[in-house]
């Protein structure tokens, strides 16, 4: 941090800029008027002044000696900063620190109490050069409010993909996802719930290594404990103080998450008060998930049962969480789930709108979203919701025939073209390994994998998430299931379902749609001529194309013969068979349009004009 340059360092630069080399010089001539003035007042008054110079140089070269040592901020880097309050001050003391970019833009970003006497701030400068800053605290602050100072962004090459191309954003079209240079980013998500709150810091990087080693692009966690499931972190904190007085009277469990906070029986409380130690330990999880090349998905509250946090605080303690974990986590490369596994229909799809306009409404942010609970489609009721950037769905883990149906012909499908345009991600597809709703059989890398290529072909092409059974939880029982979710079965434990191989199959996915441009694909059924299988959901074949139409992805659940409409193959276009098992690719060609798969297992098919 470069401190603001005093005037009293004037001496000290002219002389950095004069450094020559000289002879020894003469001592000065003193006249006889000179000496005559010499009083003993004079000479008095000034050996008095003489320490107040020394100690005004001994500051200016302390001031020097810190910018000196300063590093740079790299370019989508982080810089930070902490102020000291006195005792007196409160943790409900808030900091603001306006920014000032070297092009003249302002910036406010929120500072974020870190415990006992120090605040912080987080930013994320987006411009190469002199950044200046002062701060503002309500109410006034000694050593808060009214500090200025200064530091230097560089543009440097950066060793990860955020630090290279910039924060990812919504592209201009609204259709997927890209960093700030422009530079398309294709989200191949990992669920991992539980894992950044309850995993030892090694564990954690095990953990981000094998994803970030598969392809993956990013990670989706929850960034508050208690929730279902998790009581505290791994070192017995929880988020906020207050979170024993959360709990509903057992005879109203059986409530809908739906249900108004005065139904859970609580009380009107005063306002909760944020634990450090809790986040200054989630701090290391979030930072490894970026060191990783990784961009952090963070889910802000949960709402799926009534003890939830976002069921069961008031919706403006709801909003200063959400506030205070975008200002502690907003510098890092994020986006922002609001909350998890909720329906948000009637009062509760109401007030989350509410929530998430007072967190979010009017200034810029990373890219938000909401996670709905299975097979719900609740965002017809939310397109003009101007702070959701992008849509998630869960299409859950049934296995019968509704379900497959509602994946590839479902609301993603009928409503992809709805204005305004925005991204659109299956987010929860069936977890490996996790029981089938209807079968009660664990789903298969084979079934996993079938509804995530559906996924990736039922709207245009943004990206999809995985999830195995055991990670997601960060299960370390062995024999037996997450005690939150019993039905879902016996899981292995984390480190071993690591291995499951559906997710070395997502590297597969990951490179062959990063060997073309999946961001112009849009759905088309109209380029079969018809579907092979008629009505059966299982064998369902789903096609895209770009819309010049030099592009053709069509993805086969079982493989044998399909039939495209005369014109879609063109002149000089390149036909290949994928195999998602193996990620091993072979040239091929239609006899009149009709392509033949290699075998009975599920394949993709690719057009391709070079």
């Amino acid at each position: 941090m470069r401190a603001t340059s005093p005037a009293t360092c004037s001496w000290w630069t002219a002389a950095r800029r004069s450094r020559r080399p000289s002879a020894t010089p003469a001592a000065p001539e003193v006249s006889a008027a000179r000496l005559r003035s010499l009083t003993p007042h004079t000479v008095r008054t000034r050996l008095a002044t003489r320490p107040i110079q020394l100690f005004c140089s001994l500051l200016c070269l302390l001031s020097l000696a810190a910018n000196a040592s300063a590093q740079p901020i790299q370019l989508w880097g982080r810089w930070e900063h902490s102020f000291r309050a006195p005792a007196t001050a409160t943790p409900d003391t808030e900091l603001t620190v306006e920014l000032t970019s070297p092009s003249g833009r302002f910036v406010t970003v929120a500072g974020f109490w870190d415990g006992g006497a120090t605040w912080r701030v987080r930013f994320m400068p987006a411009e190469p050069g002199t950044w200046r800053y002062r701060t503002r605290s309500i109410p006034p602050v000694d050593g808060l409010d009214g500090r200025r100072g200064e530091f230097v962004c560089e543009h440097a090459t950066g060793r990860t993909r955020f630090l290279q191309h910039g924060p990812v954003r919504v592209s201009a079209n609204g259709r997927f996802f890209e960093h700030a240079d422009g530079t398309p980013f294709f989200w191949l998500g990992d669920t991992v719930w539980y894992g950044a709150i309850l995993s030892a810091k090694v564990d954690w990087n095990a953990y981000l290594a094998d994803r970030a080693r598969k392809g993956f692009s990013v990670v989706h966690f929850n960034a508050v404990a208690p929730r279902n499931g998790v009581p505290a972190d791994g070192n017995g904190e929880v988020s906020f103080a207050g979170a024993d007085q959360l709990q509903p009277p057992g005879s109203l469990l059986s409530r809908l998450a739906t249900a108004p906070l005065q139904l859970l029986g609580l009380k009107k409380q005063d306002r909760v008060r944020m634990n450090p130690r809790f986040y200054r330990r989630l701090d290391e999880r979030v930072d490894a998930v970026n060191s990783h090349g990784l961009l952090a998905a963070i889910v802000l509250t949960w709402g799926l049962r009534p003890v939830d946090s976002g069921n069961a605080l008031p919706e403006t303690e709801v909003v200063r969480l959400i506030r205070y974990l975008e200002s502690r986590y907003g510098a890092n490369h994020v986006v922002w789930i609001v909350t998890g596994d909720h329906p948000y229909e009637g009062f509760s799809g109401e007030r989350w709108k509410r929530i998430a306009r007072a967190a979010f409404g009017g200034r810029a942010h990373a890219p938000v979203t909401t996670h709905p609970m299975g097979m719900r489609w609740p965002w017809e009721r939310f397109r003009d919701e101007a702070w959701l950037d992008f849509i998630v769905y869960q299409s859950g883990h049934g296995d019968d025939a509704d379900t497959l149906r509602w994946i590839h012909s479902g609301p993603p499908m009928q409503h992809w073209q709805d204005p305004p345009p925005r991204p659109i991600v299956n987010l929860e597809p069936p977890y490996e390994g996790h029981l089938g709703y209807q079968s009660g059989r664990p789903h298969s890398d084979y079934s996993t994998r079938r509804a995530i290529y559906w996924s990736l072909l039922n709207a245009p092409t943004a990206g999809v998430s995985y999830g195995a059974h055991g990670v997601w939880s960060w299960h370390t029982a062995i024999g037996s299931p997450p005690t939150d979710h019993p039905d879902t079965g016996v899981a292995k434990s984390w480190r071993e379902a690591l291995s499951l191989p559906g997710s070395t199959q997502m590297r597969y996915l990951g490179e062959f749609f990063g060997s073309i441009a999946w961001w112009t694909l849009r759905p088309d059924p109209k380029l079969l001529a018809e579907q092979p299988a008629g009505d059966d959901p299982a064998r369902h074949i789903s096609a895209s194309r770009s819309e010049k139409g030099d592009l053709v992805v069509v993805y086969l659940p079982v493989g044998g013969s399909m039939r495209l409409k005369e014109g879609v193959v063109r002149d000089r276009q390149r036909a290949e068979w994928f195999d998602p098992r193996t990620g091993r690719r072979m040239t091929t060609s239609a006899t009149q349009d009709q392509f033949q798969a290699p075998d009975q297992q599920d394949w993709v098919l690719l057009l391709n004009t070079k």
